[in-house]
């Protein structure tokens, strides 16, 4: 695994409350609840390629290039 890239983030606290409340229903930390839809994001603007495919980050449907 590569390292992660450490800075500091502040945020208002009310956004952080529900940052928080929203980490622990997904059962999360924070901080990877903020990675998590900050990926997410990343994907669905096609910025950020997905991991495990290499043709399928601008559609989320399942017709990769396995059909003839």
């Amino acid at each position: 695994m590569s390292e992660k890239k450490k800075f500091l983030l502040r945020l208002d606290e009310s956004l952080y409350a529900a940052l928080e409340k929203w980490a622990a229903h997904d059962l999360r930390s924070v901080n990877a609840q903020i990675e998590f839809l900050l990926t997410d994001a990343a994907r669905k603007s096609g910025r950020l390629n997905s991991q495990d495919t290499t043709n399928e980050n601008r559609d989320t449907s399942d017709t990769g290039s396995s059909t003839s």
